[in-house]
């Protein structure tokens, strides 16, 4: 089939959305199919936009794009992925458009197991689950020597909490050797220049700004534990990323990560509360064991995340429609 596969997130950015519209993109073309990623669906009738099924990604940010292709197509199928803020603010806060996204599709697709639960009841027959994948990387980088290097994956933005680790930081004994390595880009100046303030005042933080996937997935083979602080997600992909890696995992009690870690997770803190997280970080640090109890629970659900699993996902839902 010809897919229009539709991502808010611009062609050059490192958004999570771009991300998996990307993997998705190639799957879905060694599936057989030939797939258009563009940000929006056009308003007029180019050849382009004659396709046999559309893939949107957020049904809020692209609900213009789902109403134009259900407008002109009422009979070709549509699947909506929902993200995190679908579920968790946009359901809430303007339920207008996000409702009739999720009307007009035939197929929901959530990155979690506990995304029906979130749903209005006549949407939750609609759900397909699909778990998103990561592959171990042949090589590791070497621990640090000097600290125990603890990774924050986040771009700055508000609910991503990104600088809860560095709040919890500061709360350490002066004889912790734990150090915060900080990964992601700043939305705008004003993040910026509060991730350089905290830099200047706290030494047990680094922000190394926007980096490639390939050097964040280095960064996740070297640290010891990584904090994922949001406010709200709706099943970040670094953490498949993070279990595939081996690489422990401390986490807000939200339920998009108690959807991919599982309900008895040893590593959660409630959000915001960085005190909570420097005492969970003081546990990584002092004790051996609850670091190996946080890594075999994250082995444990490592096979939700394997590539063959949302391949096969995927060919399920498209094959259905």
């Amino acid at each position: 089939m010809r897919i229009s596969l539709i991502t808010p997130a611009a062609r050059m950015s490192r958004a999570g959305n771009r991300t998996t519209a990307m993997r998705w993109a190639r799957i879905l073309g060694e599936l057989g199919h030939r797939v258009d990623v563009s940000t929006t669906y056009p308003e007029t009738h180019p050849d382009d936009a004659d396709v046999d099924l559309m893939l949107a990604l957020h049904a809020w940010r692209s609900a213009a794009s789902i109403a134009r292709f259900k407008t002109r197509y009422p009979d070709r199928p549509l699947i909506v992925a929902l993200t995190g803020t679908d579920l968790y603010h946009y359901l809430a806060a303007d339920p207008e458009p996000t409702l009739r996204s999720l009307d007009l599709a035939d197929c929901l697709i959530g990155l979690h197991d506990g995304v029906p639960a979130a749903l209005p009841a006549r949407h939750r027959g609609k759900v397909a689950v699909v778990y998103q994948s990561a592959t171990a990387r042949a090589h590791r980088w070497p621990i640090s020597d000097d600290a125990f290097e603890i990774l924050v994956v986040a771009h700055l933005r508000s609910v991503k909490d990104p600088l809860c680790a560095a709040r919890a930081a500061r709360r350490l004994p002066a004889q912790s050797r734990i150090r915060i390595v900080h990964l992601g880009g700043a939305r705008d100046q004003i993040w910026a220049d509060r991730a350089r303030e905290e830099m200047a005042h706290n030494p047990r933080y680094r922000w190394l700004g926007d980096q490639p996937g390939s050097l964040v997935r280095r960064w996740l083979t070297r640290a010891r534990v990584m904090v994922l602080s949001s406010q709200q997600e709706g099943g970040a992909n670094v953490v498949s990323e993070a279990v595939v890696a081996g690489l422990p995992i401390l986490a807000t009690d939200i339920p998009g990560t108690r959807g991919l870690l599982g309900p008895e997770h040893p590593g959660y803190f409630p959000v915001g509360d960085d005190a909570a997280l420097a005492a969970l970080l003081r546990r990584a640090e002092e004790e051996p064991r609850f670091l190996e109890h946080l890594h075999a629970f994250g082995a444990e659900r490592a096979t939700l995340f394997t590539p063959a699993r949302e391949r096969e996902a995927l060919h399920r839902i498209v094959s259905r429609l």
